[in-house]
């Protein structure tokens, strides 16, 4: 057996907050987990008692925690955490007034901030009492088209804290793409910045707020953050009003955080929307918090006085993920703009500088990283940095072996997947165990996932359906405007009664480990035999002439073929011999039924605006069928170059 990539120390598997929660268990139940999978199988096995220990070990503040953990139990949905209980989610994450850093913020090499939690607790209290003066209440919508600075977070809690509903989206949105998603859950009041920095040039924002304001008559104020510098024009955006004016009347006081039901709405997050109008997705206060709290504090290792970043904007369910660190009292790192800008180093200037200790990017960074040849430790000290974590596509093994050859070796690399779904991950990291290169390390604690094959039985070592087969409080509440919960049980439920089905296609290790081979509904299925995209994609840009790739399954000739579209590295020619050379590595790396019939140069790879690349919506566009949503998109000029190909016609 090969050897693991890291392993923690003792003093580090001693120190460790899980270590400290074992040990909890152990006084609560008089169960001895002496690991994470004897602490796993427990937690599956007695849920219940897990979310209690969970609740007492990170000292979760609410008016009551009721008797009852989970009712209805046996139902998906339908099964409810803590239906008693009554809390509020922002008071969670104010639990400090000190003049420790809360929140560092660079916006590109524009922009430097820092505010205390004093700071940031007064700025939140402020706009409590302003956006209570403006009407808002419990249950109301405040939606923020802002980019991933300091106010965005206070707007955010100050609506939670007077027990309204917080939506975002990044101010990158087309105005379609925001009346898409705020124009179903109609807000009350919408905040927005004058404009962004992105490539070392100014972003105006208030034009698209004029395109989209008008048309969202739920509206009774627009506040508007200044960010860029000048004096915002603010003409032709009705109700519209400065920050400063906005929060002038009320000076900081304590916050009368109204602590609300446990199973009372949070966020409002949205589905990519690349096959149609984007679901919105209703997620719970309480719910939200425990799940964040088992991830940030158990499997992060997040302790009071860490500085955790994620490169992430407002528009990913990363960006809801990261601010819940205030609720482990550590720093938010935040950062807005693009990560290569002016070069590739100034995420790890930041990281360096500011003595991060968690480090959250996309497995799309680290290949950029490792294509760009950047030798990260030589240049940068990063001797506080503990834990890396990667989501938002699979992090192949090559990613794995450029991270602890070129970034640091004592790292905790934890390769995490969840989705916007559960605004959370079933699959994530362990920092007292083994990292195994090209795996996700763990199964996420009271996350009964299991790996379904093509019968519906759990298989181990084989790949199949991503399944979780008990509940869990991160579930939804369900989706806005939805009667009946038609779409939501449509979604994950339908395959499986009872039984969530996420949709990635995955396999379960002889380690407990995961890898993850792409989504089920993007699977390849040539001769009817099932093939993850990220099986592909990992042989392919490894090549030095290949930046990225993009393989869809085109229907031919009664059955179907792979396509596999590159984008070249500079100065690399797509001929004969890079053709076969890629060939070969795919046939030889995975099996003959993995070779595309066809490879072809593309000029872009349309994504998401969080970066995920689309391969249903090329799928489409090949097929002549109408991508319906292309406001989702950060480049939907990309998808043109995909329709009516000669190549395709043969």
């Amino acid at each position: 057996m090969t050897a693991p990539l890291w392993q923690a120390s003792p003093e580090r598997i001693a120190e460790a907050n899980l270590t400290a929660f074992m040990s909890q268990v152990k006084a609560d139940w008089g169960v001895d987990c002496g690991d994470y999978d004897t602490l796993y199988d427990w937690s599956i096995a007695e849920i219940e008692k897990f979310w209690l220990s969970l609740w007492d070990f990170c000292g979760v503040i609410a008016e009551t925690r009721g008797e009852r953990v989970l009712i209805e139990g046996d139902k998906m949905p339908g099964a409810q955490f803590f239906p008693d209980a009554r809390l509020n989610f922002a008071e969670n994450l104010l639990r400090r007034r000190d003049e420790a850093d809360a929140i560092v913020f660079w916006g590109e090499d524009q922009v430097r901030r820092r505010l205390s939690h004093r700071e940031l607790y007064d700025g939140v209290s402020r706009l409590t009492q302003a956006l209570a003066a403006a009407g808002v209440g419990e249950g109301d919508r405040v939606a923020g088209f802002m980019p991933n600075m300091p106010e965005t977070v206070m707007a955010a809690l100050a609506a939670n804290a007077l027990g309204a509903v917080w939506s975002s989206c990044s101010p990158d949105f087309g105005v379609q793409g925001v009346l898409d998603r705020f124009g179903q859950i109609e807000p009350k009041v919408l905040f927005c910045a004058d404009g962004y920095f992105y490539n070392g040039k100014r972003q105006d924002s208030l034009a698209r707020v004029r395109g989209f304001a008008a048309k969202l008559p739920s509206l009774t104020r627009i506040v508007v953050v200044p960010y860029v510098g000048g004096a915002a024009d603010l003409s032709g955006i009705e109700r519209a009003v400065p920050l400063d004016d906005f929060i002038a009347p009320h000076a900081a006081k304590r916050i009368a955080f109204r602590r609300i039901a446990f199973n009372a709405p949070l966020y409002i997050m949205y589905s990519s929307g690349t096959t149609g109008q984007p679901k919105c997705i209703v997620h719970g206060q309480g719910g939200t918090l425990l799940k964040h709290l088992s991830e940030h504090i158990l499997l992060c290792d997040e302790k009071p006085g860490d500085r955790v970043f994620y490169f992430t904007t407002c528009g990913w369910m990363m960006w809801n993920w990261l601010i819940s660190a205030l609720a482990s009292e550590a720093t938010l790192l935040l950062y807005d703009g693009s990560p290569f800008y002016p070069d590739g180093n100034i995420l790890w200037d930041y990281a360096a500088k500011e003595n991060c200790t968690l480090f959250g990017t996309s497995a799309k960074y680290i290949d950029a990283l490792k294509n760009a040849g950047l030798d990260i430790k030589s240049s940068h000290d990063l001797s506080s940095l503990r834990t890396m974590t990667s989501t938002g596509s699979p992090l192949v093994p090559e990613g794995f072996d450029y991270v602890y050859e070129h970034v640091k070796e004592d790292l905790c690399l934890s390769s995490i997947a969840g989705g916007t779904d559960i605004v959370a991950c079933f699959v994530a990291g362990n920092p007292i165990g083994p990292v195994w290169r090209g795996e996700i390390q763990k199964r996420c604690l009271a996350m009964a996932v299991e790996v379904f094959n093509d019968d519906g039985k759990p298989v181990r070592g084989q790949k199949g359906e991503l399944v979780c087969t008990r509940p869990f409080p991160s579930m939804p509440i369900g989706f806005w405007d939805d009667p009946g919960d038609k779409r939501y049980r449509a979604a994950y439920f339908e395959t499986y009664p009872n039984i969530w089905r996420h949709g990635d296609y995955v396999e379960l290790t002889e380690h407990n480990g995961v890898v993850i081979y792409g989504r089920s509904d993007a699977t390849l299925n040539p001769g009817g035999v099932r093939i993850g995209t990220a099986e592909i994609y990992r042989q392919v840009e490894g090549l030095p002439e290949i930046e990225e790739a993009i393989v869809i399954g085109q229907e031919w000739d009664g059955d179907t073929r792979v396509i596999l579209f590159v984008r070249l590295a500079s100065g690399a020619a797509l001929d004969e011999a890079l053709t076969a050379r890629v060939k070969a590595r795919i046939r030889q790396g995975c099996t003959p039924r993995h070779v595309p019939a066809k490879v072809i140069r593309i000029a872009d790879i349309p994504r998401t605006k969080s970066g995920k690349i689309v391969e249903l919506a090329v799928r489409d566009v090949i097929h002549g069928r109408p991508v319906k949503n292309k406001e989702a998109l950060a480049n939907p000029e990309a998808l043109d170059l995909y329709a009516d190909l000669p190549e395709l016609r043969t």
